[in-house]
């Protein structure tokens, strides 16, 4: 388990505590780990030693992190000294890799695992590869044998709907879809299409009044809360909003919700308006500050206005201050390179990285080069998106040789940070276009 996870110390650590008849077999380690390869073309291990068949083993699944195909012409040489349980365990390796790079390859070599027991992940994999290759029964096999707990995520619920749709059984589908049509998520926006239902602005079941505002805002740890906002202390601000909302009824977050929307504090506002669960306000969760200045530098790039509202959303919710792990800074969390090459394209002169916290500065950079990926990558508002994430060498090779649909696209995303930014990106997007009533509101057509 250590080595699956790449924790060759752990792992070394862990093999101190066996006999020492097993050591010898075991020194290869780091050397396997540096060079998988060079070992399964060299060395000839006695399979009959416990010890030797696992190195072996860990030299197959550390060569299929790179090449899936190479280690799978090792594998078939050395598979037979190996047991049907053990072969079923290195397959099921083997396809799960080769799903994550997106081998067509990995759809048999899952077949060749058999019974092998899976894990969640390598069975979410196995559905992922099965969507690439239009195999719905596989598809509808691999969810059908992940534990009832990974079942019920959205995710699931909803491509098993499609799985049962495909193979001619649209009544169970439309169970499941009308039930996922009640969730506000990226799933529940498409199983309501499914039902042949078009996404419009979800109605506001609720608006804090002007008492209940003032009440919450009179209350002294919100106070403490926007006083550290004002200090420019934005960590124990939040700290102090969250502990405070804690316990928190629908209504008394509404009011939260919109006492922060007043101070200008929309990423408190948005989580806020999140956390209810009967009494819902949609402005609250999707709020569209500076929309003149936003339009001013979209229509000059020809570029959707709720697209980009979505994006901002996602990736900033709206603080200008914002400064990612990796440097990206900004309402558009833009790379110091990024931002660089982009303000030379605009032929902004003396540009400084610390512009990029300017509100115009920051939004003439990030549309511009939204529009230039957007461009670059087809006119695909998903391969765009996916490209702001990831970079668009990436996007382009997360595409097959053959036509795709966007949702299979999206689910197959090999990095569970950018296939969870896409799918965000464009739900709000269509939120977004419900509430500038824009005619592209479904997110299926979106994508």
């Amino acid at each position: 388990l250590a080595l699956e996870q790449g924790n060759i110390s752990v792992a070394r650590r862990i093999s101190q505590y066996l006999p020492d008849k097993y050591q010898n077999d075991l020194k290869p380690l780091e050397s396997i780990a540096n060079n998988p390869q060079r070992y399964l073309e060299h060395i000839k291990p006695n399979f009959s030693h416990r010890s030797a068949a696992e190195m072996a083993l860990f030299a197959v699944h550390r060569l299929a992190r790179t090449d899936p195909a190479q280690a799978a012409t090792y594998w078939e040489k050395i598979r037979e000294h190996f047991s049907p349980e053990e072969q079923g365990y290195a397959w099921g390796q083997l396809a799960y890799l080769a799903a994550r790079k997106q081998d067509p390859m990995a759809v048999t070599w899952f077949a060749n695992a058999g019974n092998a027991p899976l894990t969640d992940l390598q069975l979410g994999w196995k559905a992922r590869a099965a969507l690439r290759a239009q195999n719905w029964p596989t598809v509808l096999d691999a969810i059908s044998a992940m534990s009832a707990q990974e079942q019920r995520q959205p995710v699931w619920r909803y491509w098993k709907a499609r799985g049962l749709k495909a193979t001619g059984k649209p009544v169970m589908a439309n169970e499941l879809f009308a039930a996922l049509s009640r969730e506000h998520n990226y799933y529940g926006q498409l199983s309501l299409e499914e039902l042949g239902a078009v996404i419009s602005p979800p109605p506001i079941s609720y608006k804090a009044t002007e008492a209940e505002v003032q009440a919450i805002a009179a209350l002294p740890g919100l106070q403490r809360a926007l006083g550290l906002y004002r200090a420019n202390l934005r960590g124990d601000g939040a700290r102090e909003w969250l502990w405070n909302i804690r316990k928190f009824d629908d209504k008394q977050l509404l009011a939260a919700a919109e006492l922060a929307r007043r101070n200008e504090l929309y990423d408190r506002a948005i989580s806020t308006a999140e956390r209810t669960q009967q009494l819902h306000d949609f402005e609250l969760r999707f709020p569209a500050p500076h929309r003149d200045v936003m339009q001013s530098y979209t229509r000059q790039v020809d570029l959707d206005d709720a697209w980009v509202y979505g994006l901002i959303r996602q990736e900033s919710r709206f603080v200008q201050v914002a400064k990612s792990s990796v440097g990206a800074s900004g309402m558009m969390q833009l790379m110091p390179t990024t931002a660089r090459w982009v303000a030379k394209k605009l032929g902004i002169k003396g540009f400084k990285h610390s512009l990029v916290n300017e509100l115009d500065t920051n939004l003439a950079l990030g549309t511009y080069y939204l529009k230039h990926v957007y461009d670059e990558l087809d006119g695909s508002p998903v391969l765009a998106t996916a490209a702001y994430n990831a970079g668009p060498s990436r996007a382009r090779r997360w595409q097959d040789v053959k036509p795709m649909e966007g949702m299979i696209y999206i689910e197959s995303i090999p990095f569970n940070e950018t296939r969870d930014y896409v799918k965000k990106v464009l739900s709000n997007a269509s939120y977004y276009a419900g509430r500038f009533g824009e005619k592209l509101t479904s997110l299926r057509q979106r994508i």
